[in-house]
């Protein structure tokens, strides 16, 4: 079972959507802990997009086992279903020092004049001035660190050079190495904008055909962008959630889409984040906007941790994947949808052995009529 505390409400006013934290009570890591069989993992994706399973958790905390294909009937004429069009870049390369010593390199983001900032693995960290032979193909310069990451010089275009020669970045619970299946499976249909190291995984489940679906039924779309970071996946290593620092993502929201937010409500229709990279966009710009109104975006660096008495400003509902146990993500569902029917909803999942994590099942959430 999951120990989960029962959910805090409130929320704290004085909320910056950058800082590095966004905690209302004091939560532990165990709190957020459940046991999964490792056999639930997924490690390939479903025979077709929309294949896989969808746990449906109602506005009454109510459990519905469903099938994905099932998502237009549980949606309204007049929803308006955000999703997230950031592109995966193939991020991975692999090489060695001048002095022989192997080196893996994984680009978190790309800067400006060739630059980028990497992870960089090695039995002996590379120091400025050194040059990684990468992919058997360029050389890249070390010109310095920025905390734990590395700032490295290309000779080229880091994209173009990547695409060549890199290697799409599986998750690290997926053991096998990208094929060409996962090219194609571990991206999204719609995705327009390269810059992440990770899919927004919810968004994998749509294929066209669903898509045209949906617009037939009179359902909005709308796009945001966040590109993922490798950061997605790093373990929360405190005990006191008040003590950690989140990872920094980018994001670009255009503020027609908050206003097509605001239409939507102002019409009884509901704001509907496809994946929870779409709901820190979302909520990083509408706290944005709350401090000034000028611009045809909103965009920067968010580091939005959101826990349980988070007050929601711009998202109704949600339609995700399953979560790492002590993740920042199941902190994230735990505060839409309430620490006690995430709980019930794991455990549930587990016992009629759904698939998890990002080629896994999918979870439509309804936070409670009350919250």
């Amino acid at each position: 079972m999951l120990p989960f505390r029962a959910a805090i409400a409130g929320a704290d006013p004085t909320f910056n959507p950058h800082s590095a934290s966004h905690v209302t009570a004091d939560f532990q890591l165990s709190d957020f802990n459940y046991d999964l069989p490792a056999e639930l993992i997924a490690q390939t994706p479903a025979t077709s997009r929309r294949g896989s399973r969808l746990l449906h958790l109602d506005a009454e905390s109510r459990l519905h086992d469903r099938q994905f294909v099932d998502l237009p009937n549980l949606l309204r004429s007049g929803d308006l279903l955000v999703f997230n069009n950031t592109r995966v870049i193939k991020a991975r390369l692999h090489g060695h020092k001048a002095s022989g010593g192997k080196v893996e390199v994984l680009v978190e983001r790309i800067l400006d004049g060739f630059r980028a900032l990497c992870h960089v693995r090695a039995s002996k960290s590379p120091g400025p001035g050194m040059s990684l032979h990468l992919a058997e193909a360029f050389d890249a310069e070390v010109i310095g660190r920025q905390g734990e990451l590395f700032e490295l010089q290309f000779p080229d275009d880091p994209l173009t050079l990547l695409e060549q020669h890199g290697a799409l970045p599986l998750p690290p619970y997926i053991t096998h190495a990208a094929d060409e299946v996962d090219d194609q499976r571990y991206q999204t249909v719609y995705a327009a904008q390269p810059g992440a190291v990770a899919a927004p995984t919810a968004g994998l489940h749509f294929d066209e055909a669903m898509l045209a679906q949906l617009d037939d039924q009179g359902i909005a779309r709308a796009f945001v962008t966040l590109h993922v970071g490798a950061g997605t996946f790093q373990p929360v290593r405190v005990d006191n959630l008040r003590d950690h620092i989140m990872h920094a993502e980018r994001f670009v929201v255009p503020t027609e889409v908050l206003a097509q937010c605001a239409r939507t409500r102002a019409a009884g229709g509901r704001v509907i984040a496809v994946g929870t990279t779409s709901v820190r966009a979302l909520e990083a710009a509408a706290a944005q906007a709350e401090e000034d109104t000028v611009g045809p975006t909103r965009q920067g660096d968010t580091r939005l941790f959101i826990t349980p008495g988070y007050r929601f400003r711009a998202v109704d509902a949600l339609i995700t994947n399953f979560h790492l146990p002590q993740s920042t993500l199941l902190m994230l569902v735990s505060a839409l949808a309430g620490m006690e029917p995430i709980r019930r909803a794991y455990a549930h999942a587990v016992a009629e052995r759904y698939r998890f994590f990002s080629y896994g099942d999918a979870m439509f959430i309804e936070p409670p009529a009350s919250a």
